[in-house]
């Protein structure tokens, strides 16, 4: 899969994290990677001051590390899930 660096790609990706368990915070901090998961409340942040192709590495890493639930996510955003954990980034 073809990764584009557009905010209508973020969204894509923002709104698969919003089907899921998962809650998305754009938040400041000092994260080593830029963003962190809190694992027991299920809450995903990411660094505000990133741009967009910042944010979609990031949400990429993401979900590639969490397990989502397949089962919880409209087909549309399934087929994306799937391309996305079989994508490899390239820097």
């Amino acid at each position: 899969m073809l990764i584009k660096y557009s905010k209508h790609f973020l969204n894509k990706l923002e709104d698969l994290i919003a089907e899921s368990d998962y809650m998305l915070r754009y938040e400041r901090g000092n994260f080593q990677s830029g963003w962190c998961v809190l694992r027991d409340t299920k809450i995903i942040i990411v660094n505000k001051f990133f741009a967009v192709d910042g944010k979609i590495n990031c949400l990429l890493d993401i979900i590639k590390s969490v397990d989502l639930d397949s089962e919880q996510l409209s087909e549309k955003n399934r087929k994306l899930y799937f391309e996305l954990a079989q994508t490899e980034l390239e820097l």
